[in-house]
């Protein structure tokens, strides 16, 4: 059992046991899902706008190298600068580069899951700078010293109770504080930041390739202002967030609003193509754009390539019940739920994350709310097939699996299985996962083949 297979064990105990933990997640939950039944209405055929945004999806990945190109060509010629990051360790080094530049001792940046992939807060306080969230929830769990529960919405297994002893207990605020009195709190506090701040640092949520525009999504107003104030805008972009034309966003901002949070579209929809020109009165002197690889490229093999269409909506992950039950931090990994599940063995190693891909039912649920049809849960069979394949599973699991082969596919040998011993294998053997927390079994004294030949 690998280190980080030990610790999903652990977290997944603990939290499946912990009714309260279940009870905040199932209502914040539950509250996004009553949106996005009301959010559906807007499309005419939605079947339709599914197929049709994967298709989209297809055609890019297909030609991914080509719209990387034609991105980088279109961008930099308006006097912006492309930096290309094959690891983690390159983006961060890249963004360190920029800061020492511009002199920066504190940068703000707006929700990104590439920069929490990366590590960036973390990096940037070693080296000196102070790294700010802005988006609400990425606030909240900033000051709270966790790292985001949820690809939309990070900090989902709050309550408004914990957020209010969040800030009683971090800012020295009044206890008990009302959402209303939270949010201003956190505005004001903010405000300064922005102004003070060097450098803004957001991610996107897709990449034009014919404009050279990325575009950024949120409800807070918060990225806008780490764009406009700062002088120096950094955007950090997965490869997978391509688009081949800006005529493409009528379709997946409403699929990106209605899966993600119930509305028809969301708030603020920006678009950058660069730093501000001589015309604009606001807006960066300098615009980076740093496209990360960090394994992304493994991806585009054939089995699971489907997800790299994904565009975080996290809808697969308000639908899985195993999602439901252990929460995100369990999952150890930035990404998490089904699509989570997929891509994380791929891109940081199948033989330390293979075991996600087993914490799912396969019940299908994460293919069928997916806005882009994408098909999860046989991406996650597909990868525990090449767990196997390579040989990455234990002796004492593949010596389990063949007894249990053989077993099934020899009636004599089932038929010796009686009761008796069916119920030591089960209630002893596996004592540590099966009967640990349920009921002891007790088989039938007869099978139903023997009943079938008696009955003749």
């Amino acid at each position: 059992m690998t280190e980080q297979q030990s610790i999903f064990l652990a977290k997944s105990a603990v939290k499946s046991h912990d009714l309260e933990h279940k009870r905040k997640l199932a209502f914040n939950i539950n509250k996004y899902n009553e949106s996005v039944v009301k959010g559906k209405r807007q499309f005419a055929d939605l079947d339709y706008a599914r197929r049709k945004a994967k298709n989209v999806k297809w055609k890019t990945i297909e030609h991914l190298d080509q719209y990387l190109e034609e991105f980088e060509k279109k961008f930099t010629s308006r006097g912006g600068k492309v930096i290309w990051a094959e690891t983690a360790a390159d983006a961060q080094q890249a963004v360190l580069q920029i800061c020492k530049e511009k002199n920066t001792r504190q940068v703000v940046k707006s929700k990104s899951m590439v920069t929490e992939e990366i590590h960036l807060n973390d990096f940037l306080a070693e080296h000196g700078i102070e790294s700010v969230e802005t988006d609400l929830g990425e606030y909240i769990q900033q000051l709270d010293g966790e790292a985001p529960y949820h690809i939309v919405t990070p900090a989902m297994h709050k309550s408004k109770e914990d957020v209010a002893r969040v800030f009683y207990e971090k800012l020295g605020t009044e206890p008990n504080l009302a959402p209303k009195e939270i949010t201003q709190i956190a505005r004001k506090n903010l405000r300064e930041k922005y102004i003070t701040a060097e450098v803004g640092i957001t991610g996107g949520n897709f990449l034009l390739a014919d404009i050279g525009g990325v575009c950024v999504t949120e409800n807070e107003g918060n990225g806008r202002l780490t764009t406009a104030f700062p002088p120096t805008h950094i955007a950090i972009v997965g490869i997978e967030k391509m688009l081949p034309s800006v005529n493409d966003l009528h379709l997946f901002w409403p699929l990106l609003a209605t899966y993600g949070t119930g509305q028809n579209v969301t708030v603020y929809n920006t678009i950058f193509t660069g730093a501000r020109k001589d015309n604009e009165s606001d807006g960066p002197d300098d615009m980076y754009v740093i496209i990360l690889d960090n394994g992304r490229t493994n991806l585009l093999r054939k089995e699971v390539r489907e997800s790299m269409y994904c565009i975080r909506c996290g809808s697969c992950l308000n639908a899985c019940p195993v999602y439901k039950n252990i929460g995100g931090h369990a999952y150890g990994a930035t990404y998490s739920g089904p699509i989570g599940s997929v891509i994380t063995p791929h891109m940081k190693g199948m033989e330390e994350f293979k075991h996600m891909s087993y914490a799912s039912s396969l019940c299908g649920n994460c293919t069928e709310v997916c806005p882009l049809k994408i098909n999860i849960h046989e991406m996650l069979l597909e990868n525990r097939i090449i767990s196997v394949t390579e040989n990455l599973n234990g002796f004492t699991e593949n010596a389990a699996w063949k007894v249990w082969k053989q077993s099934m596919m020899n009636r004599k040998l089932l038929n010796l299985g009686r009761s008796g011993l069916k119920n030591k294998v089960v209630n002893m053997v596996f004592k540590d996962s099966w009967a640990q927390n349920r009921s002891g079994v007790q088989f039938a004294e007869k099978s139903f083949n023997k009943m079938w030949k008696e009955r003749r």
